[in-house]
């Protein structure tokens, strides 16, 4: 096996490595196993078999070290929150909230899981009362973090929400400030900014957000709308031809999956 790598004769090389990679999965020898992965990916980065191997490497590598943490230590704040993570995951939000509640309740102070259980209540909920108490989460999770530009864009969505307009849109600049290539605030605020009728004042950051994300339909819509509303006709024109386009991608049951784990991938 090791006589063929070494010989890095192109098809020979892959699968022996693919081939030593499989041995050492089955024996649970992780670390050998990717060490060889590592190699066969930098030199075949884009074939379908290396990244497949390497998919099913990472998820025995996780699975196994979940199983580890479960087991040395059961009680600790990281179950609740990994708990919390997989019912997330299985679109079971109030039991999930249940989780991270726990989780805080044995570390208030730890990164991440007032956030955590901000979204997940968002999740379950956008009345009123929902609305508040994640708002209280994010707030909380800047206390700890201020330099959360993600944290900072939740909150500012609330108050949007809540019809606090100055507030969110001091949300949105902080966010931005915080993370100058964060598309979402700069499409939030323009939003907002065309809410208010100041179509002139959002054109120039949904110029940003479709500088950063060309693929974003969302901010090639907005842009399109605040060029529509300040005459722009010729402007918001080729934004429509870059919407349609983008809009005409390839559909199919592979990408609705692909989009729905996308959904699904923690930010974070």
């Amino acid at each position: 096996m090791r006589n063929a790598l070494a010989a890095n004769t192109g098809d020979v090389y892959k699968l022996a490595g693919l081939a030593f990679v499989q041995c050492r999965i089955a024996e649970s020898r992780f670390e050998e196993a990717a060490s060889v992965m590592g190699q066969v990916r930098a030199r075949f980065p884009e074939d379908a078999e290396a990244l497949y191997l390497a998919a099913r490497l990472e998820m025995r590598q996780w699975n196994d070290t979940i199983y580890q943490l479960y087991r040395s230590a059961p009680g600790s704040f990281r179950v609740n929150q990994i708990s919390g993570e997989v019912l997330e995951t299985q679109g079971r939000f109030a039991e999930a909230t249940a989780e991270y509640r726990k989780a805080i309740a044995k570390n208030p102070k730890a990164i991440a899981l007032h956030y955590r259980l901000g979204r997940a209540l968002l999740m379950t909920s956008h009345d009123a009362d929902a609305l508040a108490s994640a708002l209280k989460e994010f707030q909380a999770e800047l206390a700890l973090n201020p330099y959360d530009a993600v944290a900072e864009y939740q909150v500012a969505q609330i108050l949007q929400a809540q019809a606090k307009p100055g507030d969110a849109a001091a949300g949105y600049e902080r966010a931005i400030a915080l993370d100058s290539r964060f598309v979402e605030p700069l499409i939030g605020l323009g939003k907002l900014r065309m809410e208010q009728e100041k179509h002139g004042d959002a054109i120039p950051l949904l110029l940003r957000a479709v500088s950063l994300a060309p693929a974003n339909e969302s901010a090639h819509y907005n842009l399109m709308m605040a060029y529509r509303k300040t005459g722009r006709q010729e402007d918001a024109l080729r934004e429509k031809a870059e919407l349609d386009k983008l809009q005409k991608t390839a559909e199919g049951e592979f990408t609705d999956f692909l989009k729905k784990l996308g959904e699904q991938t923690v930010k974070k």
